[in-house]
C-alpha cells in the first residue's frame, strides 16, 4: 500500500501522541508485577494506596514518581504516532495503527520495568486487531490484505515460537504473541514490511547489547528485554521501509 503522507496528518498525530503517551505513566506502573501477581496497588517507596489508572502520576503520599518519566512516554508516543501519520495519510487504516502504537509504548515500558509482555494487553489487542482489519476488509474490501495479514501474524508468530523452544534461547512466550500482533498489522501492508519488521529487531537489539556491555551495564548472561526492541522494529518496517524502497 503506498498512500501518500500528509505532513498536517503527521502534526496531528503527533499532538495526540503526547497526550495518549502522559496517559501511559499510570497503567505502566500498576502493570509492572511478576507474572501472576495483581496489579500494583501501593506505593514502592513509602507504600500508600495507588488506585485508579489515569492521573495524577505521582504518589500523593511521598510524592515520588510512579512510573516511566512522562516526558519520555510522551515524547516517544508522539514520534510514533507523527510517523504513522506521515507514512498511512488520512486512510481508514490509521486509527488502528495509532491503537497498536499506544499500545506498543506501554508495553515496552511494562517490559523495560520487570521483563514481561502481558497478556492482558497483547490477547485483546490481537483481538481488536483481528476485529478491525476484518471490518477494514469487508468495508474497503481488502480481502488480499487480510489474507496477507494473517499469514503474516502466524508466520512471524511460528518463527518466534521457534527460537523460544530452541535451548538456551532468551525469548519468552510473551514475545511471541507480539509478534503475532506485529506481524497481522505488518501484513496488512506488505510482505516488505513483515520482513523488516522480522529483522530488524534482532539487528537493534544486537546493538543495544553491544553498547550495554561496552558501558559495563550488563553482562553476557543478563537478560534483556526484546519487546522494545520487536515494537521499533515494526515501527520503522512501516514508516521507513516504503521510503527505502523507493
Amino acid at each position: 500500500m503506498n498512500v501518500p503522507g500528509s505532513v498536517q496528518v503527521a502534526v496531528a498525530c503527533g499532538i495526540a501522541g503526547v497526550v495518549v503517551g502522559t496517559m501511559v505513566v499510570r497503567p505502566a506502573y500498576r502493570i509492572s508485577v511478576p507474572a501472576g501477581a495483581p496489579p500494583r496497588a501501593t506505593c514502592y517507596h513509602c507504600d500508600a494506596p495507588v488506585t485508579g489508572w489515569g492521573a495524577p502520576r505521582d504518589c500523593t503520599g511521598c510524592g515520588a514518581r510512579l512510573g516511566p518519566p512522562v516526558w519520555l512516554t510522551g515524547a516517544v508516543c508522539a514520534l510514533a504516532f507523527a510517523g504513522l501519520g506521515w507514512r498511512l495519510g488520512p486512510v481508514p487504516e490509521l486509527l488502528p495503527y495509532l491503537s497498536l502504537a499506544g499500545l506498543g509504548v506501554l508495553l515496552a515500558a511494562v517490559d523495560l520495568a520487570c521483563l514481561r509482555l502481558p497478556d492482558a494487553l497483547v490477547k485483546p489487542g490481537f483481538v481488536a486487531g483481528v476485529a478491525v482489519l476484518s471490518g477494514l476488509a469487508i468495508s474497503l474490501p481488502a480481502w488480499p490484505e487480510l489474507l496477507r495479514a494473517g499469514l503474516a501474524a502466524g508466520a512471524l508468530a511460528g518463527g518466534y515460537l521457534v527460537l523460544a523452544l530452541l535451548p538456551g534461547g532468551a525469548l519468552g512466550y510473551g514475545d511471541v504473541k507480539l509478534a503475532g500482533l506485529l506481524g497481522l498489522f505488518l501484513g496488512w501492508l506488505g510482505w516488505g514490511e513483515v520482513l523488516a519488521g522480522a529483522l530488524l529487531p534482532f539487528v537493534i537489539n544486537g546493538v543495544l547489547a553491544i553498547v550495554l556491555l561496552a558501558a559495563r551495564r550488563v553482562t553476557r548472561h543478563s537478560l534483556v528485554p526484546f519487546g522494545p526492541a520487536m515494537l521499533l522494529g515494526a515501527w520503522l518496517a512501516v514508516v521507513a521501509f516504503p521510503v527505502l524502497e523507493t
